[in-house]
């Protein structure tokens, strides 16, 4: 189901790429009411061009999509655009999930979620995007934790002279962690601060963020020199001085 590309004043523009069009139009015919304005596009190529055609709300990307998956669309949205991203699929193995978060997805839904779960991640992914577009203008002291270098002003992470690449997710993570060096935050927390989201205690999702992240960190979980596990109780980011 497409609708027209003319936003509608109080409504927000949202692309579906997904190539089941019963689907499309079931998540369209949901979201239309409540003030989104949904474009569906059901291949890769189609979706990609959509992208760049005006700022959209969010991107609600299909992981199977004939001719070009998913994981490829989403890797060359985020060449151009940081525009969030949720990723849907009847995959559920956490590898996929690890790709998709590492690309860049803001969020990863089985086909399955609940249409009041959906909208709930829908509206917290962009509120995120919405503040840190915001945190972008913002002029905070730049951060040096060892040899990490964080600039809040231009939202760039440095590693020594290597400039590091992370998704808004990751980058929001690792400023949540930086400004509470030392002390310990709680998942609940760092999805309340980064993702203004109240999911249960449970929500899995950050410890992939965590994982991608000390990815991109070259550090190791069991001998950490940035990010330590507290067990139970969340992460803290490490004072140079940790032994």
């Amino acid at each position: 189901m497409q609708s027209s590309h003319q936003m509608i004043p109080d409504q927000h523009a949202v692309l579906l790429i997904d190539d089941d069009r019963k689907l499309c139009r079931l998540i369209a015919g949901y979201l239309a009411p409540l003030g989104y304005d949904v474009t569906a596009a059901h291949t890769g190529p189609e979706g990609l061009a959509l992208v760049q055609e005006k700022s959209w709300h969010a991107v609600l990307l299909d992981l199977m999509l004939p001719g070009m998956d998913g994981f490829e669309v989403l890797k060359r949205i985020r060449q151009k655009s940081e525009v969030p991203v949720l990723m849907l699929t009847n995959r559920g193995e956490e590898a996929d999930r690890i790709v998709g978060l590492e690309l860049g997805a803001d969020d990863y839904l089985p086909k399955t979620v609940s249409s009041r779960e959906m909208l709930a991640r829908l509206r917290a992914v962009a509120r995120r995007a919405q503040r840190s577009g915001k945190d972008k203008d913002a002029q905070d002291e730049d951060l040096h934790i060892g040899p990490l270098h964080i600039q809040p002003a231009s939202r760039t992470v440095a590693l020594g002279d290597k400039p590091l690449t992370l998704t808004p997710v990751e980058y929001d993570l690792l400023l949540s962690l930086a400004h509470a060096v030392g002390r310990i935050k709680s998942r609940e927390q760092l999805l309340d601060e980064i993702r203004e989201r109240n999911y249960e205690v449970f929500d899995r999702s950050i410890d992939v963020h965590i994982s991608a992240l000390r990815k991109k960190l070259g550090d190791d979980p069991k001998k950490p020199r940035f990010i330590r596990t507290v067990r139970t109780a969340g992460y803290s980011l490490l004072h140079p001085d940790t032994e």
